[in-house]
């Protein structure tokens, strides 16, 4: 008798059972798997980097030094918040929502444990990223002051997590959310910051970190919006949206400018590797050489060269500055 553990399928349905029972059996393969693929259809929405995408924003990252700006202002605006977060409460709960490969998070949360170093601490992460997540444990397990803190996972993204939150109508609440370079993924921006604000406890912060309205990114995704939202960003977001989404909830926030350039000049190359990867990644392409006509390729590199980014000692200096907007409870 073969017994079918992972389908969930009873021993009746071996091979050695009556034809009818095979027959059911194999009709109840056939649901399985189309509810396997209904289920990884879901989760292929929800993630925003998987698979080629989690090595192109590796390599991304590698380049831009991205994180590394983000960080540099962490240090410089996040202590003196979580001092007020922090005034008067014996623990404290952190969400962290689109956390990526967690580079960014472990670094909060050990600024957050040096901050305030008597308060026990507990982090819910989301993101849809599996790969990402895995790198994130990793990361944690290496982490030696990180053991103190328990984590959950909710390998999902922020709509699924909303969802579920919403299902279970038992609202946990936090000190301190962050959403770091995730924004333009969700479908609806004002009732994605309502529900994030509804989860903060009292003195709570939520803070957000987007391209900065005005710069190149900005200026590269707004001039060429028909051509570069289609896919994952389907809505162009910067800071000035969320901002805008602030003040017409009435909520009380504050910006802080994260300030970046990074090295652009292989992307005038057209036979150079680096110059195209970061091409695809700043277009969200798998092939930027590929993906557009020639007009629209000389369009993009022009609006780089002289709207996007400062040339000095002959280089081109991308400029991917970000904001840091931080909303009250």
């Amino acid at each position: 008798m073969s017994v079918f553990v992972e389908s969930g399928l009873s021993v009746e349905g071996g091979i050695n059972a009556p034809p009818q029972n095979r027959k059911n059996n194999q009709r109840s393969i056939h649901i399985h798997h189309i509810l396997e693929e209904s289920v990884m259809a879901e989760e292929t929405k929800q993630t925003c980097y998987e698979g080629n995408s989690v090595q192109s924003f590796q390599f991304y990252l590698q380049h831009s030094g991205e994180h590394d700006a983000i960080l540099k202002t962490a240090h410089d605006v996040l202590p003196a918040q979580f001092q007020r977060i922090a005034a008067g409460k014996n623990s404290l709960d952190v969400l962290g929502v689109g956390s990526g490969g967690g580079e960014v998070d472990i670094q909060i949360l050990t600024l957050l444990q040096s901050t305030v170093p008597s308060v026990p601490i507990s982090a819910d992460i989301v993101e849809g990223s599996t790969a990402l997540t895995d790198n994130f444990k990793t990361l944690v397990a290496k982490t030696a002051t990180l053991k103190k803190i328990p984590f959950v996972w909710h390998t999902m993204g922020s709509e699924g997590y909303e969802k579920q939150v919403r299902e279970k109508g038992d609202k946990k609440r936090f000190d301190f959310i962050h959403m770091i370079q995730m924004i333009y993924y969700v479908e609806n921006l004002n009732d994605t910051i309502k529900f994030y604000h509804s989860l903060l406890k009292s003195n709570g912060r939520l803070m957000i970190i987007i391209e900065a309205a005005g710069g190149g990114w900005d200026t590269l995704w707004k001039t060429y919006k028909k051509e570069l939202c289609v896919d994952a960003i389907s809505v162009y977001r910067s800071s000035e949206d969320v901002i805008a989404c602030a003040k017409e909830q009435g909520l009380k926030y504050e910006e802080f400018v994260v300030p970046n350039t990074f090295d652009i000049s292989e992307c005038f190359n057209p036979s150079s590797l680096t110059g195209g990867r970061l091409l695809s990644f700043m277009t969200a392409q798998d092939h930027f050489h590929q993906s557009f006509t020639p007009e629209t390729r000389a369009g993009i590199l022009d609006l780089l060269r002289n709207k996007c980014s400062a040339q000095k000692d002959g280089r081109v200096l991308f400029d991917s500055t970000l904001s840091c907007i931080l909303i009250h409870a």
